[in-house]
């Protein structure tokens, strides 16, 4: 079981949807800047990836994920496009994990 702290209590973590352990290369944009990390894991209503920057948390980002053919047994690969929110930023290591919430999302097939 998960857990998470709140002043200094453990809670039960609560998901509306499973995660899938898919360690991809994402593009995220916020602000006119962008930068580039890797997702740690993906589900319906959000992702958590590592980048080498931090965000603020509410901000507004869009961020494209790129979908290998040979992970999900098409033709070509797909390539999704989303939109969302910060939820949670946090220092691990030398790199920044980064929570977000995706708003909206739609798939392009990559040329």
């Amino acid at each position: 079981m998960d857990y998470s702290y709140a002043k200094g209590e453990p809670v039960d973590e609560l998901r509306s949807s499973v995660r899938f352990p898919l360690k991809l290369p994402v593009q995220v944009r916020a602000e006119q800047t962008g930068v580039t990390g890797e997702t740690e894991d993906i589900s319906a209503g959000g992702v958590l990836f590592y980048m080498d920057a931090a965000m603020d948390i509410g901000s507004i980002i869009e961020f494209t994920i790129s979908m290998p053919a040979s992970v999900l047994g098409t033709a070509t690969d797909v390539v999704v496009k989303c939109t969302g929110r910060v939820v949670r930023c946090s220092k691990q290591g030398d790199r920044t994990a980064v929570a977000a919430v995706i708003d909206e999302y739609h798939f392009d097939r990559a040329q």
